[in-house]
């Protein structure tokens, strides 16, 4: 696929100067929304590299990506994973900056960050820093792409860091369906390949090629002081198996990454002209290696064995789905009417007529999505994903037959040209009206968009923008075209569900469950082509009376206009515009933005809300069941750039609702009635709740972290019902008792209400009265009404131990949690952010990049309920255990000691540059100004300029203010630290691994029983040695079964008179106390003050209230 899409005379040569290289500049203005006041220049380097140059004159953070146009369907064949592996390992150090920790150092100094992702055709990575350190930055981004180190001595533990990632995907039903996906693609596609890799998919090949030379022979013997990072021996980078390993890294690497196929976004304040020789100077060293600057498979996975069959999966977690996917052709050369979008919108209706619709009345549906899916440069799929209920996995076939019943009718309908026009004044609204982004986010788009096969001056346009249709035609063939593929001949369905469901619904059908395994997850499947009746009932015309096609949507706004006035500087905080018992609502004009569009957040507290665990159950029933009966109505507003969320919390219910201010009213209004006159239906409470169900009972079989997080919350919140409190309760909950808890929750109650946007004050006001009059309640104390957390004694350390719910999942996790105090004391709250800051990137680049503890690590402040005290949190998930990840944490605290004591003021000063940078950046956009101001209304606080006054204060806070804190609030030495951690243990058996040690006495073990080894035989083993691998290699090269049992026994004798590090579990510290009984111990914790207000603005004359 040839590079787009300029021609040699739009390329304008800029001559060199002193150390800035000569570059091409794009001669044509790049289309942008009318409200775009950035500027742009695309810009091509010698070396091929074109780059999107951004500066924005107001920006207080700068950010950076590259995209390489080569994924993991560009790995070879006997290394799946180089991609990827590729990807973790750039990061670690360049000959300009050969520290491994650099990069990441520099930018967390600089209120930064980065991150990197592998797609299947694309590698992407990039970074955020604050404005002024962008050079710096970007000098050393730039260098990981000519002259990365590829550490040696990082080889072993990234290819640990790959495998603890695949570890952390393989209980992960997303992760497990896309390979399957792959898997089941016609043979010798590179769409088969196996992306994320693990050790042993990347050490194989290594391993072979050092057996059939026999290099590894005399190197290959471990040496007792081996890393335990490394299985293969006595050198730091992995031995020969690491070497040749990171020897193929290098030669690929060296192939793919080539300048003509990178693509670079960077946003700065810099002028453009500061930014191209920024660019040119920086990156010019890319060398070009006269590959395809966009390779691509232009074959499709799907042959004539994938198509028209149905594949059963089974699931981790408990959910129903179906997914009827079709080949497509890549989509992006079909940007300008974007036809399977245009069919997206009819089959991913949800109003009147919908699949939806029809499906949900059925009883048989709780969600629907449906859309064009790029796979790759060159092919893409159209999916229809379906999420059921029980009755309607029962009915799965039904159901697929729907969505071909849908597909018919749609191939036997006009398609007035209103329809596109529609989408097209909703596309061109959405990129004239378009707020700005995170810049990182924004980069990275702009990167991945400019491999786009479009005119160089519409990459940011053609993604977004719609055509309406001409006179040509041309616009419905291409639908036409794409809509007649989409048959049952073409396509193939996947069906989701738990062992035990398939056995409900496929055994009453009396089909046979021959399940297979998926290689590399192990995911059980079973593939049946459909019958002929079948396909014979899919391709006849639509025969359901309830499906047609959507009306004009109302919701298109019409009055766009902006007031915007002449502001020398925007406000700082919303104003309290109107108070009395029952609400506050507090209000801000936009005035910096200038966009039609307004935040309404109203926060509805009631003391019936979660009295108990079944009315805890009730309220989220309650306001699940809103959302349910106002599908079909918000469906065109959120189409129409006007959304909204309506979601419980532990004290009642929220509203957030956004967008174009015009018809946001009318929305509001709607959703009012709703919540104040809502039916119960026996129908969809039972659909609810059994959804409601499957969600909170999934939350156990997730990530292990998370469920330690949740735990370690539990005791610190005065009232907290656990999920395994309030499941129990699901089934209980009848029609009557969920109406009568509605009108009782609604019946008194305390509203706070945010405006925020392009609304007057009267409109504002007008909207809190509308609220007040529909639910029509009486007035609750707000006093009441507040989280108020639950607070650690001085010179405690407690430690709860729980199992991981899933037995099949192989990571522990452990979430340490330190008490630092009250954030109402300026100068606490000061230094303990700053500590926090300093204490970041440290604990990842210990405990993850070279300790390998596992994939995450995080740490950073925690906040009780009530955002009023606050702590430091460690987290680590790993297959260690959490008393030896406890013990490590420990370690890495000494380290931070020692760091502290001795860190040179010059560095003192950058931290607190760099947290001073974060908390002076401002808000992006009209959501982010929102959400600011909404944490202090919600909490009750209300000090909205508690990040500049914490920025100017921070200024004067020294090292040795920092080191007091740490000494008496985090470091275990102190005799006043409060301490809880909570270890969420794995209960699946880590295979055993065999030392170094244990190793080096095999050949003498077994000699005693007469059994001779050749000298080579460690070069056989797996990628890990553990007892169960090196058993089999030993069966084969013995080839004797009597001797078998010796064998194996001798191996256990050997694992347990040299255990291996990796095996062992730790040590609890002294003088902890074990929780045994959570809710007593919770009970005995000391309730705090919640949130009061901190400042009086005065803005009414008098408040009453």
């Amino acid at each position: 696929m040839s590079a787009p899409y300029a021609t040699q005379s739009q390329w304008v040569p800029r001559p060199g100067v002193q150390q800035t290289p000569p570059y091409h500049i794009y001669n044509k203005n790049i289309i942008r929304s009318e409200r775009d006041e950035r500027d742009y220049r695309l810009i091509r380097l010698q070396n091929g590299l074109q780059a999107m140059l951004v500066h924005d004159v107001e920006a207080d953070k700068a950010a950076a990506s590259l995209d390489v146009a080569v994924g993991h369907l560009y790995d070879p064949l006997d290394m799946p994973g180089l991609a990827h592996f590729c990807e973790h390992l750039l990061f670690m150090g360049t000959e300009k900056f050969p520290r491994e920790n650099e990069y990441s150092e520099f930018l967390a100094k600089n209120n930064g960050a980065s991150n990197a992702f592998t797609g299947t055709s694309n590698t992407n990575y990039y970074f955020n820093v604050g404005t002024p350190a962008l050079e710096g930055a970007l000098g050393r981004f730039a260098a990981f792409f000519y002259c990365p180190l590829f550490s040696p001595s990082c080889t072993a533990r990234e290819l640990n860091a790959v495998d603890s990632e695949h570890k952390k995907n393989h209980q992960s039903d997303i992760w497990r369906i896309f390979q399957l996906n792959k898997h089941l693609t016609k043979d010798g596609h590179s769409w088969n390949k196996f992306g994320t890799g693990h050790r042993g998919s990347l050490l194989q090949a290594a391993k072979d090629a050092v057996r059939a030379t026999g290099s590894a022979t005399s190197s290959r013997v471990p040496s007792p002081t081996s890393s335990t990072g490394s299985s293969f021996g006595d050198a730091e980078d992995g031995g020969p198996v690491g070497r040749e390993t990171r020897r193929r890294l290098i030669e690929w690497w060296t192939k793919e990454y080539s300048a003509n196929r990178m693509r670079l976004c960077v946003v700065g304040k810099e002028s453009l002209d500061e930014l191209s020789d920024m660019v040119s100077r920086l990156f010019s060293d890319i060398p070009n290696r006269g590959v395809d600057p966009l390779p691509a498979i232009p074959d499709h996975p799907f042959g004539s064995n994938e198509k028209g069959t149905m594949v059963a999966v089974q699931t981790i977690m408990s959910f129903h789905a179906v997914e009827v996917s079709f080949p497509l052709p890549y989509q992006p050369a079909r940007w300008k009417y974007k036809p399977a979008n245009f069919l997206a919108h009819f089959v991913g209706h949800e109003g009147p007529g919908s699949l939806h619709s029809y499906l949900k009345q059925k009883g048989w549906l709780t969600s629907l999505s449906s859309g064009p899916q790029n796979l790759a440069r060159e092919f893409a799929m159209f999916k229809v994903t379906l999420h059921l209920t029980r009755e309607g996995f029962s009915n799965y076939r039904d159901v697929i037959l729907a969505v071909h019943k849908y597909l018919s009718l749609l191939r036997s309908s006009e398609f007035p040209p209103w329809y596109q026009k529609e989408l097209s004044i909703i596309n061109a609204t959405r990129f004239r009206f378009a707020e700005k982004q995170r810049p990182d986010d924004y980069a990275v788009w702009v990167s991945e968009h400019l491999a786009w096969p479009v005119e160089r001056d519409t990459v940011l346009s053609s993604a977004q923008l719609v055509s309406e249709w001409d006179e040509s035609g041309e616009g419905e063939k291409e639908v036409r075209e794409i809509l007649n593929t989409l048959t049952i001949d073409e396509g193939r369905a996947v069906v989701m569900a738990r062992p035990d469901e398939f056995e409900r619904v496929f055994g009453a059908e009396g089909k046979p469950l021959n399940w297979e395994s998926e290689p590399w997850y192990g995911t059980k499947y079973l593939v049946e082509r459909f019958s002929e009746d079948f396909v014979s009932r899919a391709r006849e015309p639509n025969d359901i009376p309830g499906l047609y096609l959507p009306k004009r949507n109302e919701f298109l706004p019409e009055n766009l206009d902006v007031d915007k006035l002449d502001v020398t500087q925007p406000a700082r905080r919303p104003h309290l515009i109107r108070e009395n018992s029952l609400s506050q609502l507090w209000y801000k004009k936009d005035d910096q933005y200038w966009v039609p569009k307004a935040q309404v957040c109203v926060d509805i507290r009631s003391p019936h809300a979660n009295a108990s665990p079944k009315t805890s159950v009730m309220t989220r029933l309650f306001a699940d069941l809103v959302g349910d009966s106002l599908t079909e109505l918000s469906y065109d507003a959120d189409l129409a750039g006007l959304s909204y969320n309506y979601a419980s919390h532990s004290f009642g219910t929220y509203l957030i609702i956004g967008g174009y201010n015009d018809k946001l009213p009318v929305l509001l209004h709607h959703i009012f009635e709703k919540i104040k006159g809502l039916k119960v239906k026996p129908d969809r409470l039972n659909v609810m709740k059994e959804q409601l169900k499957r969600n909170w009972e999934n939350f156990f079989l997730g990530q292990t972290y998370q469920i330690s997080e949740y735990y370690g919350k539990y005791p610190l919140h005065e009232n907290l019902w656990l999920l395994n409190e309030k499941l129990p309760e699901i089934a209980s909950v009848t029609v009557e008792d969920l109406q009568a808890h509605a009108e009782k929750f609604l019946s008194d109650v305390s509203l706070k209400i945010l405006v925020v946007g392009n609304m007057y004050k009267e409109e504002a006001t007008n909207l809190a009265e509308a609220v007040e009059k529909l639910i029509d309640p009486a007035p609750a104390k707000p006093s009441e009404l507040i989280d108020r957390p639950r607070i650690l004694p001085p010179g405690s350390n407690f430690i709860w131990t729980i199992p991981v719910p899933n037995p099949n999942e192989p990571n522990s996790s452990l979430t340490y949690y330190v008490h630092l105090g009250s954030r109402n004391d300026p100068r606490l709250r000061i230094v303990g952010s700053l500590l926090a800051q300093i204490l970041s990137e440290p604990a990842f680049n210990v405990l993850r990049t070279q300790e390998q503890l596992g994939y995450i690590v995080a740490c950073s402040q925690w906040a009780l309920p009530g955002d009023v005290y606050f702590g430091i949190r460690i987290l680590v998930q790993s297959e260690r255990h959490p008393t030896y990840l406890e013990e490590r944490v420990e370690a890495f605290l000494d380290f931070i000691k020692s760091k502290l004591e001795t860190m040179p003021e010059s560095e003192f000063l950058e931290q607190k540059t760099g947290l001073e940078r974060k908390w002076r950046e401002g808000a992006k956009n009209l959501v982010e100004e929102t959400n600011k101001y909404w944490i202090h209304i919600e909490s009750g606080i209300f000090d909205f300029h508690r990040r500049d006054n914490d920025a100017d204060m921070l200024k004067d806070v020294t090292k040795e203010e920092v080191l007091s804190l740490f000494l008496s609030n985090v470091h275990r030495s102190s005799s006043q630290r409060a301490k809880l951690s909570v270890h969420c243990v794995s209960r699946k058996p880590r295979p055993k691994k065999l030392s170094s040690m244990a190793l080096l006495d095999v050949d003498a073990a077994l000699e005693k029983h007469g059994i001779a080894l050749p000298i080579d035989w460690m070069d056989r083993l797996p990628e890990a040695d553990t007892i169960t691998g090196t058993l089999q290699v030993l069966k084969e090269i013995i080839d004797d079964p009597a001797a078998a049992a010796t064998v194996e026994s001798e191996l256990s004798v050997l694992a347990e008179k040299y255990p291996d590090d990796s095996d062992r579990h730790g040590v609890l510290p002294a003088g902890y106390i074990a929780i045994e009984d959570s809710k007593k111990f919770r009970d005995s914790l000391k309730v705090a003050e919640g949130a009061v207000p901190l400042v009086d603005w005065g803005d009414l004359p008098v408040s009453r209230f």
